[in-house]
């Protein structure tokens, strides 16, 4: 069984390397941003091997654009089955969102960011062509990530959690569960009660989904900016989200849990700390009662 099964861990960032390599924290695994390590013969490649000898390695990408219609790019997708060779890591994931198209004369251009997807039947088989595109070069599932998103479309033919449950039937595909993703999302459409939400959502999702699909679940912190909530992984897990994350735990098990952390990155401590905290939920299972209201309030 992978060191990582049942585990939390924390995302691996260049500020941390000297501290995680001469510490060693006991942590289930690490994760990195995979476009970051294509390079075989970067410095920051054999760091990652290095790590890897300690770690399991759970490789996250940005890039993939598998919700693109032109399709996923070739040297891209190269470029990540060769890293895969290199680290066999415990998961790979991606984004179900775009950011990748053509042009009329057939040049492909590339966004610098997720954007968002319609949750329709055309755009689900989309999804699952590139999906399985992707799984049959890397010769292993592909966990895809929802998405925080700030902008939406209006034609939809699924729901959020059933298009994700839908996506896992047809392709085989897990699912990386972003709590935060879906508490930021519930508080920019400003709904009366956010955590609620989320929790519904949740519900939906295990009611639909292939069992065992949610192959690993993001945690990160968030922060206000003017009327729009920013999923900017620049603080500590928020309480509401601590919340949906126990009530995902009792649908979905203990499945390993990451602690991400991009900007105003702390000191390592910090991180361990947030990390301790997941696994200690994890530990038991997520029984400590819900208080919906409560939360919300402490949180406030």
């Amino acid at each position: 069984m992978p060191r990582s099964s049942r585990r939390a861990g924390i995302g691996l960032r260049q500020p941390h390397y000297v501290d995680i390599d001469t510490r060693r924290p006991d942590l289930g695994f690490v994760e990195v941003h995979s476009e970051n390590f294509f390079n075989p013969f970067d410095p920051a490649s054999a760091v990652l091997h290095q790590v890897r000898q300690t770690y399991d390695v759970s490789l996250h990408g940005v890039g993939l654009s598998l919700g693109a219609a032109c399709g996923v790019d070739p040297e891209h997708l190269e470029q990540l089955a060769r890293l895969v060779d290199r680290i066999q890591p415990c998961r790979v994931s991606d984004h179900a969102c775009f950011a990748r198209g053509s042009l009329r004369d057939g040049r492909a251009v590339h966004a610098n960011d997720l954007l968002p997807l319609a949750f329709t039947d055309g755009q689900l088989d989309i999804l699952v062509d590139n999906v399985q595109q992707v799984q049959e070069r890397l010769r292993r599932p592909l966990l895809v990530e929802n998405l925080s998103s700030y902008i939406g479309w209006r034609e939809a033919d699924w729901s959020e959690a059933g298009f994700f449950a839908e996506l896992g039937r047809r392709s085989g595909c897990g699912l990386l569960l972003d709590v935060n993703n879906l508490m930021v999302n519930a508080r920019n459409a400003r709904v009366a009660d956010p955590l609620r939400k989320v929790c519904d959502w949740i519900d939906e999702l295990a009611a639909a989904a292939p069992a065992g699909m949610v192959g690993e679940i993001h945690l990160a912190g968030h922060s206000e900016q003017g009327d729009l909530i920013v999923d900017d992984h620049s603080d500590v897990v928020s309480l509401p989200v601590w919340m949906a994350y126990a009530h995902a735990l009792r649908h979905f098990g203990a499945v390993p849990t990451l602690i991400e952390w991009d900007t105003d990155l702390p000191c390592l401590d910090v991180l361990l700390g947030e990390a301790a905290q997941a696994q200690a939920l994890l530990d038991e299972r997520a029984t400590i009662p819900m208080d919906f209201e409560g939360a919300l309030a402490c949180a406030a």
